[in-house]
Formats: structure tokens, C-alpha cells, sequence
């Protein structure tokens, strides 16, 4: 397959805004002999045209990040600081742009797409002030004679792979810390939502980054595409959200090369509301939890365990909250909860709440989809009773809640952890002392103490057993685009005595 430079065709307007629609590799758009169609979900119709990336394509921009490699890693701090700060400066001139695309081709209200966009940027001025401040170690041997030092070093080219959900906040929390770090990156978007990646790259292209640092691939032929990078051993890093499944197969791939990967998968929320919680406030961020997205969230609340002592006040007023939701087009104003991202996938959650029927599960609210155009499902409650094996460690991914009732704490605990996921869980209680404990015997990455969103720049976003390795965020995340080093200096003792 070849590509060509783009002509200044090679772009789409959406929502009046222009952006590119080719590959970027090299510093350079291109086209590709094939395209695909991006639909706003909200409409069902089709608002561009973007480049079909290949396995060829995908390798030329690995090539081009090769190439770039030894230059980038050796750009002082504070030049690549530099350009970190130009990229903050034009994103927030474009934040109106950024919300207009994400809401365009995701669905999400634009009241989330804004906000989304805010913490975006948060993530990649928090790298920027990280550049000048990764520091080694310095100790004399045990022994004496000579010095151990540690420094560190970028792991090489990275393999980017973002998901269709968060557009905007993955690829600045990704891509800000592999740049940071000083490793060039090939980005591979959800062909879902690729307009709001371009539009990201593009931004970073105006600010000044060299040419093969940052490389965008838009493919509907995303195993290829990884499988070819994964195979080729100037890749040294992954960094993929997405699923547990497909999460397992890049770390198949990633094996025979020794590939550095950090992996945010899959996640099964548990919502624990014990019986001292504030009701009224657990209720409304439970809503929020669950509902965001239209439940299209890897940390959302997934199962709602709450306490018998309390779960008649809390599920009235969850079902009044999430009765009150405005479904609709996320540019109206108003709207709570946007589209499902596609039919197969709409179609995936009228199947989910079959199976929640033939469990036995009490249907409160909601429960069907909404006629067209777009793809709408109603907010829907359910209260299960058991705990049936069909819904268990199974993450909704869609506007649905199941509400569980426990007769302890300690049975909540043992629910919540009884899941191969661990990524985020949440506690409502008064008790401080309470808070900690059970938040220390839950098995998951993250946990939220009174509140149903904790996504922060400063703060380690990650899960453990199937959600995940390494952390995004924080202090830890541009280290995990870094490898340590050792250098063993040999010193005369005496010389500074002569």
C-alpha cells in the first residue's frame, strides 16, 4: 500500500470546525488508498472521511520515530518543557474546537466533553511541570570504591493505543507522559473517534515538535496494525486501554520481544454504600458514577452493594435521581446522557438486559431503546437478587445499574472483591476510621472514599489482576516510559586528600 502528502482536501468540517483526516507520520499528513466513515452516534450519519491505515503505514511511522529517537531523548528538560508549555497554550485557545469534535463523533453531552477536554489539559500541564524534575540517586557502594549511581533513561519508541471513550483524556494522558519522558510515539486511535486524536496531533505539530516525534495511524484493521509493530524490535513500548481480551493478546504479542507494557483493561465497580453513609449523598454520586457516558466508563459503578439497612431510602432515591436523566443529543442543551457509540454496540446492552430479565432481577426503571435516529438506550435500574454468575465479574459497559443488597460489611467486602477485575471501587460511610479500613481490604487499584469520580493529574490511575499493570498519572506515570540505570564510578578515596 502507498500514501501520498495529503492535499488540503484531506480534512473534514465538523460542527464548523476543520480538521485533518490523514495519517501523520513523519511530520507530514498523508492519505491512504482507503478510507472509512466516522458516524455521530447521536444522528446515525456519517460526519467524515478519515485514512485507512495499514501494517505499512504503521511501520513508516515507526521508522520515522526511530529515526527521531536519539535526537529527542537528548533535548534538554527545558526545551522539551518548552514545547510542552505552546501545546497548553493553543489547547486551551481550542477548547470550545476539542468539545465541539468529541461530543460530535463520541455522543457524550457537551457538558462532559468540556469537562473532559479541562482535565485533559490539567494532565499534560502537570507533565509539562515534570520535565525538569525526574532525578536519579546517588550512594557509595557498600564497601567503599566507587559510587553507585542512578539515573534514567527513555524506554524507545511507544506504541499508543487509545479508546473510543475518553478521546481526548487518554491520548494527553498517554502521549504527555511517553514526551515527557523523551520517547517518540506512534498513536493508534479507536476508529471511532479519530477526529479528536488528529486534532490533538495537529496541535502538538503547530507547537513545534520535531518531525517522526509524533506519529498518528487511524486503521479498521487494528490487529495487523499492532501485530506488525509488536513484531518488530525497535518497539520498546506499549502503553493500551481498551478490554481485558484483547489486552491479554497484546501482551502475547508483546512476550517474545521483552515489550514494556502498561495495560488499563477491564473493570467490575463495586459501589459500596454501608449502613452510616450518607444516603443523599451517595445516591447522587452513584448517578454520576454509573451514568457518565451513558455508563461507557471502565470505573463506573458497576455493581451497586448496598447495605439492607439503608437499601429501600437509597434505591428510591437512585431511581428518582436516574428517572430525572435528559437522554438526547449531546449538543442540546440540557442532556444528562448522550448515545450508545454505535448499533452493534446499542445492541450488545438491549442483549445485557435480556439477560438481566432471566436472571430474575426486578426491572425499576427503564430497560429499552430508544427509537431512532441515533443509537439511545433508557437509564435503567434493576435490583438483583443473589448474586447471579451471568452478571457477576461482568463489566456492563452501558447505562444499566444492578443494585445488590448485603446484610454486613464484611459480606460487601467479600462481594466486591470476589472479581478477576480490579481496577476502581468506591465507599460511602461517615466513619473515617471505616473508610480506611475497608478501602485497604479491597483488592483494586483505586478507590473512591465518598465520591463517585477521582480521575486527577497527581493521582496513580491504574488497576491490579485483570484491570491491569502500570500506572498512568501522577508521579508514576513518566516513569513508566523510563528505564533506570546503573553506573558504577570507581573513586579513589584518597583523592581529595592528596
Amino acid at each position: 500500500m502507498t500514501t501520498t502528502l495529503a492535499t488540503p482536501l484531506d480534512t473534514a468540517v465538523v460542527h464548523g470546525r476543520r480538521i485533518p483526516t490523514g495519517l501523520f507520520i513523519g511530520g507530514e499528513w498523508r492519505s491512504a488508498d482507503s478510507t472509512f466513515a466516522v458516524v455521530d452516534p447521536a444522528t446515525g450519519e456519517q460526519i467524515a472521511t478519515v485514512a485507512d491505515g495499514g501494517a505499512h503505514e504503521a511501520i513508516a511511522a515507526l521508522d520515522a520515530a526511530a529515526d527521531v529517537q536519539d535526537r529527542w531523548r537528548h533535548i534538554a528538560p527545558r526545551e522539551r518543557a518548552d514545547l510542552f508549555t505552546r501545546t497548553h497554550r493553543l489547547l486551551l485557545a481550542r477548547a470550545d474546537v476539542f468539545a465541539d469534535v468529541m461530543t460530535a463523533e463520541s455522543g457524550k453531552p457537551l457538558t462532559e466533553s468540556r469537562a473532559e477536554f479541562a482535565l485533559s489539559a490539567e494532565f499534560f500541564l502537570w507533565y509539562t511541570e515534570q520535565i525538569a524534575h525526574l532525578h536519579g540517586t546517588w550512594a557509595p557502594a557498600s564497601h567503599g570504591g566507587y559510587r553507585v549511581i542512578t539515573t534514567h533513561q527513555p524506554v524507545g519508541p511507544a506504541l499508543l493505543i487509545t479508546p473510543w471513550n475518553f478521546p481526548m483524556l487518554m491520548i494527553a494522558r498517554k502521549a504527555g507522559a511517553a514526551l515527557a519522558a523523551g520517547c517518540p510515539v506512534i498513536v493508534k486511535s479507536a476508529k471511532e473517534t479519530p477526529l479528536t486524536c488528529a486534532l490533538f496531533v495537529e496541535t502538538l505539530r503547530e507547537a513545534g515538535f520535531p518531525a517522526g516525534v509524533v506519529n498518528l495511524i487511524h486503521t479498521t484493521a487494528s490487529a495487523p496494525v499492532s501485530a506488525a509493530l509488536m513484531a518488530d524490535e525497535r518497539l520498546r513500548k506499549i502503553s493500551f486501554t481498551g478490554s481485558t481480551g484483547v489486552g491479554a493478546t497484546l501482551l502475547e504479542q508483546a512476550a517474545p520481544g521483552i515489550i514494556n507494557t502498561s495495560m488499563e483493561l477491564g473493570g467490575d465497580g463495586p459501589f459500596i454504600v454501608l449502613d452510616d453513609a450518607d444516603v443523599e449523598l451517595a445516591a447522587q454520586q452513584a448517578v454520576v458514577c454509573k451514568f457518565r457516558n451513558a455508563g461507557q466508563a471502565c470505573v463506573a459503578a458497576n455493581r451497586i452493594i448496598v447495605h439492607s439497612a439503608v437499601a429501600a431510602e437509597f434505591t428510591a432515591r437512585f431511581v428518582e435521581l436516574a428517572r430525572a436523566l435528559n437522554v438526547g443529543n449531546g449538543f442540546e442543551p440540557g442532556v444528562d446522557v448522550g448515545p450508545i457509540i454505535s448499533e452493534r454496540q446499542r445492541d450488545t446492552v438491549v442483549e445485557l438486559v435480556e439477560t438481566l430479565r432471566a436472571t430474575g432481577a426486578e426491572l425499576l426503571i427503564g430497560g429499552s431503546a430508544r427509537p431512532g435516529p441515533g443509537f439511545f438506550f433508557e437509564p435503567t435500574v434493576f435490583r438483583v437478587t443473589g448474586r447471579p454468575a451471568e452478571l457477576c465479574s461482568r463489566e456492563l459497559f452501558a447505562p444499566v445499574a444492578t443494585i445488590y443488597q448485603v446484610e454486613s460489611t464484611a459480606d460487601a467486602v467479600a462481594f466486591a472483591n470476589d472479581t478477576r477485575y480490579g481496577l476502581a471501587a468506591y465507599v460511602f460511610t461517615k466513619n473515617l476510621s471505616r473508610a480506611v479500613a475497608v478501602g485497604e481490604r479491597l483488592d483494586f487499584g483505586m478507590v473512591g472514599i465518598n465520591r463517585g469520580i477521582m480521575a486527577d493529574p497527581a493521582a496513580a490511575f491504574g488497576g491490579v489482576k485483570a484491570s491491569g499493570l502500570g500506572r498512568e498519572g501522577g508521579h508514576d506515570a513518566i516513569y513508566d516510559y523510563l528505564e533506570a540505570k546503573y553506573l558504577a564510578v570507581t573513586v579513589d578515596e584518597e583523592e581529595g586528600l592528596s
